[in-house]
């Protein structure tokens, strides 16, 4: 990639069915893979209760940081892409699932279209994304603060470290 046409966005990555761990291995190995993005940074892996819809197994999270050459509707095409192909079936919002694949953030873009908005709507409300982003990005603005800010005010209850080691994504 060259560098002048890359840009730095952060994932979200989440699941609850199957082998969720597994399953967001996979998912960053097929981004990491892909010509025009590159893996620079990916967070601890988290188990967290489940957040919204509450009846439901906890979930495995992570955040991943990523160099891309794609412009955001792009890199959301291509997770929603890697999404379908591990067989992804969205049935009901916040309801379980195998792999989840956000885009939280890209550099420093604030937009909105019928498909994603940057940066993801909510993020800082929930710990499930904050925690593990702040592990790669705590400098990183959002909405007017940083990630470290956002996390010194989120629900964190519960949330505990499933894997310490940040290459845990590449062992899987």
């Amino acid at each position: 990639m060259s560098p002048d046409n890359r840009n730095v966005a952060s994932l979200g990555l989440g699941g609850n069915l199957g082998d969720p761990r597994a399953a967001m291995a996979e998912a960053l190995q097929a981004i990491d893979r892909h010509e025009d993005c590159r893996i620079v940074a990916v967070s601890r892996l988290y188990v967290t209760p489940p957040w919204g819809k509450t009846d439901q197994a906890d979930f495995f999270n992570c955040c991943a940081l990523v160099e891309t050459m794609l412009e955001p509707q792009a890199l959301l095409d291509l997770c929603l892409s890697i999404e379908r192909q591990m067989k992804r079936v969205r049935m009901e919002r916040w309801g379980p699932r195998t792999i989840d694949i956000d885009v939280l953030t890209y550099g420093d873009r604030v937009s909105k279209t019928e498909t994603l908005a940057l940066p993801h709507p909510r993020m800082t409300e929930r710990g499930f994304v904050i925690m593990p982003l702040a592990d790669i990005a705590p400098d990183l603005m959002v909405d007017g603060a940083s990630v470290r800010e956002w996390l010194e005010k989120a629900d964190i209850a519960g949330i505990t470290v499933a894997d310490d080691d940040r290459s845990w994504w590449r062992r899987s």
